[in-house]
């Protein structure tokens, strides 16, 4: 009931969040902004985590409504194709940090020539063309500026992906490879609940998650040991 609850609650809170700063913030305080930006970037993170935990039928015990709920937030996020991204993640579990793993960079320690490669897999061309017809349609149809809709929409959108990537995929999963990793190649944040928290809904526990694959995010925590 808790996983559907917060699978329902974050992307509301995600849209409502969104229509607030596109039609009626004022947007005359840069400080305020900044943390609007930030609240935005973290709700974006939260969509993601709330569609990963779908791909792993942990949002609901409904199937129907674990799978309504993972391509709403995969919608929301940035019109990503949950079959898809389903397949790829399966993937990545079945085989993490290998040359069969989607997310992987075999022998790569550089992030951004990672972040690329990782975003080039993952993002098609009709999903840029999806997104950039709802952003014309936004700017002409609904009279939203393009400032507006570039500082509160896109750049949070980017920051999440930043942020997913460090925390879900480079950090737990860069070389060097350490026996402690195995058999999941995968390394976790030291034991801090709030930092783990606040810097991606309990990701960078990631060899946790991939032990334990099917507890949501919100449960993640228990499992952490040191």
């Amino acid at each position: 009931m808790t996983g559907t609850v917060l699978g329902i609650t974050i992307p509301a809170a995600f849209s409502a969040h969104l229509i607030y700063l596109l039609v009626f913030y004022p947007a005359d305080n840069p400080a305020v902004s900044l943390l609007h930006i930030l609240l935005q970037t973290y709700l974006y993170t939260g969509l993601f985590i709330t569609a990963h935990d779908s791909m792993h039928g942990s949002v609901s015990r409904n199937r129907r409504v674990n799978r309504i709920i993972g391509v709403i937030a995969l919608r929301l996020f940035a019109a990503f194709s949950f079959s898809r991204m389903f397949r790829m993640h399966m993937r990545h579990h079945q085989a993490p940090g290998t040359e069969d793993d989607p997310d992987y960079a075999p022998g790569s320690r550089h992030f951004i020539l990672w972040f690329f490669r990782f975003f080039l897999r993952y993002v098609t061309i009709v999903q840029l063309l999806f997104m950039a017809a709802a952003f014309t349609l936004l700017n002409r149809a609904a009279g939203i500026s393009e400032a507006r809709l570039l500082v509160f929409w896109v750049l949070p959108a980017f920051l999440s992906t930043f942020q997913l990537f460090y925390f879900g995929t480079y950090s737990p999963h860069r070389l060097p490879h350490t026996e402690e990793m195995l058999p999941h190649r995968a390394r976790s944040q030291r034991k801090s609940h709030l930092w783990a928290m606040i810097s991606c809904y309990f990701f960078g526990y990631h060899y946790e998650h991939h032990e334990y694959p099917r507890v949501p995010w919100w449960q993640l925590y228990r499992k952490k040991l040191h």
